[in-house]
């Protein structure tokens, strides 16, 4: 009796914790372990750095979904990056938005395929209607101008983190 209690409380610390691990992966909570930056450097023709952005990763179906919408602001050399498992066309929208973003989509061999402008949502508005779409593995968003300011433009290739 007592050993079939001692398994059926294994079994039910077993069970919650796959279903906080579930968890975790889909983004509902966050992993308390895990410091989710990188460094995202957009580079000119001569492979120096135009822009260098300390960058959250978004890399999970919550993570994306939310994006910067729980955020007041952004400075100047912060962003957003937003993780896919290959590239293909991706939409972005302005949901609960509170400021302008500039929204960089980078294709599977690290280069910019597209930039988009994106003022935020007027006072009556959600922002579910602002879509921008580009082909892209990963998508960066800065604050609004941040391009224009660095000079970075589609064809500029992106280093993600240390890795390359």
């Amino acid at each position: 009796m007592a050993l079939e209690r001692v398994w059926k409380g294994l079994l039910v610390v077993a069970a919650v914790g796959v279903v906080a691990l579930l968890l975790v992966q889909l983004g509902v909570v966050g992993a308390p372990w895990s410091d989710d930056r990188t460094e995202v450097r957009v580079l000119d023709d001569d492979g120096e750095p135009k822009a260098t952005i300390d960058a959250e990763i978004a890399d999970t179906p919550g993570e994306r979904y939310t994006g910067l919408s729980d955020h007041d602001s952004l400075e100047p050399d912060e962003g957003m990056l937003f993780v896919h498992d290959s590239e293909g066309e991706r939409t972005y929208v302005m949901r609960d938005m509170d400021f302008g973003i500039d929204i960089v989509f980078i294709g599977a061999d690290r280069e910019i395929t597209t930039i988009h402008s994106a003022p935020e949502p007027g006072p009556d508005e959600d922002g579910e209607d602002q879509e921008y779409t580009g082909d892209a593995q990963w998508v960066l968003e800065v604050p609004i101008g941040y391009a224009d300011e660095n000079g970075i433009e589609p064809g500029d290739e992106v280093e993600i983190g240390s890795e390359d």
